[in-house]
């Protein structure tokens, strides 16, 4: 048996009739003129690109680096009188 995808109510091919049976799983969807619908395939990139988002959190996550910091502890940490870059102020040399 055909299994069809439902949109919002309706089966996204455009079939009618009480004895079909529908899904909103893409997985189950058995139909192919469903399967070709903008729908159904707004549905899959929807589902993939949640599945990445979902996993690309999962693997890192952002962490905010104090580079300003970490810059001015290596020009503190170098020999002789350096200057810091313009945005530094109330330091005229390290």
């Amino acid at each position: 048996m055909v299994t069809h995808f439902k949109v919002s109510g309706h089966l996204a091919c455009g079939h009618h009739g009480a004895n079909l049976s529908s899904s909103t799983d893409l997985k189950s969807v058995k139909c192919r003129s469903c399967r070709n619908t903008d729908a159904f395939k707004e549905a899959q990139r929807d589902r993939r690109n949640a599945a990445r988002r979902t996993a690309r959190k999962a693997k890192s996550p952002h962490v905010a680096t104090d580079w300003r910091g970490a810059w001015t502890e290596h020009l503190t940490a170098m020999p002789g009188t350096h200057r810091l870059p313009r945005g530094f102020g109330g330091q005229p040399s390290v």
